[in-house]
């Protein structure tokens, strides 16, 4: 991908408050992660295909949902990502590619899939499972306490561990700028 550097005036950071302006609106939100996913520079009419792709969940979208989608980028959502320097959006090409301030909203952005559960809740059902096993061990209740304490307490500890690995393993390869 090509990243445009951002100017010397522009190197302040974002405040919290505009990233989260940005990130409070779907449309702003897939076009960011769409634009992380294709890695490329990419023409306005794919990325409002895609996005209106992604509301109605048919391929291809209805004209009529593919029209507003396109509108609403043009006029607000990508002048202000642009104006934020987050994207290069050219008007007259029609074209964007994401620019390296991306990286200030990446932090903020935990995309889930549909179906699937955050990192957070993950690690938080693993703690809750095993202080649960942990604790039937104690009270030496049904299968867990044919199992040391000092058994499970390891067990939890390497799941902990390889499920960390993992999930660094995959941010680092799913983020657009690697250090």
């Amino acid at each position: 991908m090509t990243l445009r550097d951002a100017d010397a005036d522009n190197e302040r950071t974002l405040d919290p408050s505009e990233i989260h302006n940005v990130l409070r609106n779907d449309r702003r939100r897939h076009a960011i992660q769409h634009l992380r996913d294709v890695d490329e520079t990419l023409s306005v009419d794919a990325l409002a295909e895609h996005i209106a792709a992604v509301e109605t969940g048919e391929s291809p979208p209805p004209r009529d949902v593919r029209k507003s989608v396109y509108v609403s980028l043009h006029q607000t959502h990508l002048p202000k990502l642009d104006e934020l320097d987050i994207v290069d959006y050219d008007q007259r090409e029609q074209l964007l590619e994401l620019r390296d301030r991306v990286e200030e909203v990446e932090v903020y952005m935990e995309v889930v899939p549909e179906g699937d559960i955050s990192w957070a809740t993950y690690y938080l059902g693993v703690s809750a499972l095993g202080l649960a096993t942990l604790s039937a061990v104690q009270f030496d209740l049904a299968f867990v306490s044919s199992f040391t304490t000092t058994f499970w307490a390891w067990y939890f500890l390497v799941l902990v561990g390889l499920s960390a690995s993992y999930h660094a393993y995959t941010e680092r390869k799913r983020r657009v700028f690697d250090s």
